[in-house]
């Protein structure tokens, strides 16, 4: 089922900007969510990757949000 949402102007240029040629806002929110959520971290403490796996995955998350978070201020600003 579909749902309407009111976004502002700056908000659904930024989406736009992220959003590939094939894909839907709905899709690119979903990886905005997905981001927020931790994805790949979450395996952390389950029992599938080692110690040393979990610190590296750390690592990862922290260096890739980072850039995560200047690229959305840099489509926020243009």
């Amino acid at each position: 089922m579909a749902r309407t949402i009111m976004i502002s102007e700056e908000v659904y240029e930024a989406l736009r900007r992220l959003k590939g040629p094939k894909e839907s806002f709905s899709d690119v929110i979903k990886k905005l969510l997905a981001l927020r959520r931790g994805g790949l971290f979450e395996l952390a403490g389950s029992g599938t990757i080692t110690e040393e796996g979990a610190k590296m995955l750390e690592k990862y998350k922290r260096l890739s949000s980072t850039v995560d978070i200047e690229r959305l201020r840099e489509l926020f600003k243009g």
